[in-house]
């Protein structure tokens, strides 16, 4: 018949979902703790024993059976080793029990703490090597609980972890008992426990999502090549098809456009943009900047730095709100994109002279504007003068950080350099 011990045990490991001989080691590393500090010393080899059936402990001494003995503590004589076992060999070893009298009783108190921390230990490696084998995944989760802008996760019911503020999508509400898709990014092991880094903003969201939701890209018939995303805003996702058979932006999309809708539904109402990748820079360029339209790509391929030359009434559409659109797009192709005027480029009428005449004011540097304002241009990468010449104050508030005040000193600067 089982002990109450064992059945002690094995309740725990079903609840806890920690292997049974996990279980036991602790349990009988914390009973050697025990014995050797009431008892013995720490360089003696301790062994314990626990019966199946009755579930008492039996704790033993490991000597070494030697011709001439040096230390007590870990050697014996042969002569000696025989009151134990008749049958002992020099370079054997023989096992003693000095299970105290009253060892149940004080062991017990004495390891109470020990196994405590040592099952706590033995669960969290269970749950690191559980959700270890789950990186760059998505998984579902359940959000616990909401306290200001953290926001609490379960997982898999049985690990609660933080969704940091910078990995929520901007301006999603979450509430308690809502079922989500997170990434998992990484699980680190730490003192406290696996540390879980989730997210609602990793652009890997997106192409989880997508893996989810079209099974030519699960298949690999369409390959995901870059994903640009503005969490919550907008996002601009490069396809490609491996098959010339298969249009990648038609099966992303959809019948009625149901597939990308349904990601992003999932994603608080993310617009998210399908175009195709090109080994061509300057189609590929020209595609990421959609739905503006461009006159003329320039590239620098030492640097690889782009000039973008539009018309005026494509300027604002090619910067976007912002300076959203350019900024995704330069992500997504991996070029820093300047968006310039056509009036700028060589090639256009009148565009040659009205270059050369202004020369030696390039720089957004050379403008006179405040250090601050200078940063925010750079911020949404407009570096160059040429780049603003053509928008108007309403335009620059669309601009990150720029407001009516700066945007207007900002046009007026451009005016009088033209």
């Amino acid at each position: 018949m089982q002990s109450q011990f064992f059945a002690a045990i094995n309740q725990l490991c079903d609840e806890k979902n920690i292997p049974r001989e996990k279980v036991l080691e602790t349990v009988k590393a914390a009973l050697r703790a025990a014995y050797r500090k009431d008892y013995g010393h720490k360089e003696e080899n301790v062994d314990v024993a626990i019966d199946e059936n009755s579930g008492l402990a039996t704790v033993y001494i490991i000597k070494k059976v030697v011709k001439r003995v040096e230390d007590e503590g870990l050697e014996i004589s042969l002569k000696d080793s025989h009151k134990y076992d008749k049958k002992a060999e020099i370079d054997g070893e023989i096992r003693i029990d000095v299970t105290p009298m009253n060892y149940g009783r004080i062991a017990a108190q004495a390891a109470k703490q020990v196994i405590i921390q040592r099952i706590q230990e033995a669960e969290r490696d269970v749950m690191y090597d559980m959700f270890k084998d789950r990186e760059n995944e998505l998984v579902n989760a359940l959000v616990h609980r909401v306290d200001g802008n953290n926001v609490y996760i379960n997982l898999d019911d049985k690990i609660t972890t933080l969704l940091p503020h910078d990995q929520q999508i901007r301006g999603e509400k979450y509430y308690s008992g809502q079922r989500i898709k997170l990434y998992l990014d990484k699980v680190i092991k730490t003192t406290k426990g696996p540390e879980l880094l989730i997210s609602r903003a990793n652009p890997n969201l997106v192409k989880k999502l997508l893996e989810l939701e079209i099974p030519e890209i699960k298949s690999k018939l369409v390959v995901v090549k870059s994903i640009a995303r503005d969490p919550g805003v907008r996002c601009k996702v490069a396809v490609f098809s491996t098959d010339e058979k298969i249009d990648p932006i038609g099966s992303c999309v959809g019948q009625k456009g149901v597939r990308v809708q349904n990601i992003m539904e999932e994603l608080n109402g993310e617009r998210i943009d399908i175009i195709q990748w090109s080994e061509n820079m300057e189609d590929y360029i020209k595609t990421a900047l959609a739905p503006a339209k461009t006159a003329v790509i320039k590239l620098g391929t030492n640097e690889k730095r782009a000039k973008v030359y539009v018309n005026p009434d494509q300027r604002p559409l090619a910067i976007g709100k912002q300076g959203q659109n350019v900024r995704l797009a330069s992500i997504l192709t991996g070029w820093e994109i300047d968006i310039m005027d056509i009036s700028e480029f060589a090639g256009a009428p009148g565009g040659a002279p009205k270059a050369e005449v202004k020369a030696e004011v390039k720089d957004v540097n050379g403008l006179g504007l405040s250090e601050s304002i200078v940063e925010k241009l750079k911020t949404a990468n407009l570096t160059e003068v040429a780049q603003l010449k053509g928008l108007a104050a309403k335009d620059l508030m669309e601009v990150e950080g720029i407001n009516p005040v700066e945007a207007v000193e900002i046009a007026e600067a451009v005016k009088k350099v033209k």
